[in-house]
């Protein structure tokens, strides 16, 4: 449009001056060689413009002819470019829908008509189109030979990094995704494989700046970088308790302040303040965790934190926490641990009691069992809640691609992920999920028809066979095998004076230790429950 609006005002501008020539009439006088040439200005101007006109056309022929060599193969340079590029696309759209036989197909043309140091797409097409073809050797070729490319570097570190991953070598894996990691932090799958590195040699210093540059390139969110640096100052803290303790505390604070609801961390911290007498400090740090999760850690490094204390005095920390969170599972535990080591029986079994009424599961079975032992010694009561937390779910421990530990672990030891280990009940056993409600009370069961407890035993005695052969035959009603044919009274009544007498099936004998099963037990069970063992 600028152009137009220029090209419009120099049209006007030249009719402006011709227009300004033609009204002021003059003469030109020119005198070459002897001769005197007469014109008009006007004529004058038009001869001069047309001169100028003649000298332009004629050195754009000749410059045009000077350069049509190369504007030719300009033209043929273009037009095998974009057959290139063409090929390029097609044979990337044939890798990616996983066709490896057209895709070496085009990557061979595309390499014809574009040269790879101009176009680096052409060594990737090759590469992938290599492992399409299952030729993983010369795949790793192609991305060893892009390292020399800082344009193709990370692709092809990338490229190694996947093909270690597929050998199995997790430490050439590590070693590539270092490399592109020094580079690029932003790279998620660098910085994570970097990261299950540093963890798992224990460079948690390391990890700790690289999820700091996560932080910064934005790569994870505050709250997950937080989350991280809490469990990695705690994993150092861990590390560091008995050859730097001072270091431990200030790394175990930072990670109680990034995560006050970690469990692991908390208890790092409020041990390493007790060991330095700072009671005062580390309780606070453990009832505020109690209060965001309890955890039987907390409770046993509560009721603890002073090794000279009493019996009842640890009862009484017991306590507070239960006030802290009051109708909790673990509270109840907690103070009824506390009361059993104080001896106080009754206090110990309504808290294990209602720790079952709350959440059913093994630890409160075995702790109400270690309460009965120490108050009655009643073996049969200690046998029978042993029964029940067998079948009942299991306590929560930390768990970790199916591993479960005592204690908490930074990283998993299956897979290397750090903050693997979550707190939760371990996978039920098969056994417990059908047993899950035996001990449930108010459950409605339909009564089945009784069966005899035994079979009927056979009468050989002739009278009695006569008198039942002589009998009135009845018609058989259509039932189940369960019916029994009963024998009537007058085949009783014929048998002889002297006939042997049959004797009653002796009683099982109890063992002396057996207290059989509970009435109430009894009564809850139901007749036809489906057990597999």
């Amino acid at each position: 449009m600028i152009r137009i609006l220029i090209f419009l005002a120099a049209v006007f501008a030249l009719g402006l001056g011709f227009a300004w020539l033609a009204d002021r009439p003059g003469e030109m006088v020119v005198t070459f060689n002897g001769y005197q040439y007469q014109v008009s200005l006007m004529v004058a101007a038009v001869a001069i413009v047309a001169v100028v006109a003649a000298v332009m056309i004629v050195w754009w022929l000749i410059k045009s002819l000077w350069n049509s060599p190369y504007t030719i193969s300009r033209y043929f340079r273009v037009r095998r470019r974009d057959r290139g590029y063409q090929a390029l696309s097609t044979g990337m759209i044939a890798a990616g829908a996983g066709d490896g036989a057209l895709a070496r197909k085009k990557s061979k043309e595309a390499a014809k008509l574009i040269r790879s140091d101009q176009e680096p797409l052409i060594q990737l097409l090759e590469a992938q189109a290599s492992l399409l073809e299952g030729d993983h050797e010369g795949a790793r070729e192609k991305f060893e030979a892009m390292l020399d490319d800082p344009e193709m570097r990370l692709l092809g570190l990338r490229g190694l990094y996947l093909e270690a991953e597929r050998l199995g070598d997790r430490n050439a894996a590590r070693h590539y995704a270092g490399r592109a990691a020094s580079v690029a932090p932003q790279l998620a799958w660098a910085a994570e494989s970097t990261l299950e590195d540093l963890t798992g040699r224990g460079d948690w210093d390391g990890a700790l700046k690289l999820v700091e540059a996560q932080k910064s390139t934005r790569q994870i969110e505050r709250d997950a970088a937080n989350r991280r640096r809490a469990v990695l100052l705690t994993a150092k803290a861990q590390a560091l308790t008995d050859s730097d303790p001072n270091a431990a505390k200030a790394a175990a604070l930072e990670a109680n302040k990034l995560a006050p609801d970690f469990a692991p961390a908390a208890v790092a911290a409020a041990n390493l303040l007790f060991k330095q007498n700072d009671v005062r400090k580390g309780s606070k740090i453990l009832e505020a965790a109690w209060k965001a999760e309890p955890h039987p850690e907390i409770a046993e490094l509560y009721t603890h934190a002073r090794p000279g204390d009493a019996v009842v005095d640890r009862l009484n920390r017991a306590k507070k926490l239960q006030e802290l969170k009051r109708n909790n599972a673990e509270s109840s535990m907690t103070v009824a641990r506390a009361a059993l080591d104080a001896q106080d029986f009754s206090t110990a079994r309504r808290e294990a009691e209602a720790a079952i009424r709350m959440d059913r599961r093994e630890g409160a079975y075995l702790l109400l069992a270690d309460i009965e032992e120490a108050e009655t010694g009643d073996q049969g009561k200690i046998r029978q809640l042993l029964s029940k937390a067998v079948r009942a779910p299991r306590d929560p421990a930390w768990v970790a691609d199916g591993v479960v530990s005592e204690r908490w672990a930074p990283v998993s030891p299956v897979s290397g992920k750090l903050d693997a280990f979550a707190w939760r009940a371990p996978m039920e056993r098969l056994g417990q999920l059908i047993d899950s409600h035996e001990d449930e009370a108010d459950v409605p069961v339909l009564a089945a028809p009784a069966k005899p407890a035994k079979e009927a035993e056979v009468i050989d005695h002739p009278a009695v066979a006569k008198t039942i052969s002589e009998a009135p035959t009845e018609p058989k009603p259509a039932v189940g095998d369960d019916q029994v044919t009963p024998v009537t009274a007058a085949a009783f009544a014929a048998i002889q004076p002297d006939a042997e007498p049959v004797e009653p099936a002796e009683e099982l004998a109890r063992l002396p230790d057996d207290p059989g099963v509970d009435p109430d037990d009894e009564a809850e069970k139901s007749p036809r429950r489906f057990r597999l063992f």
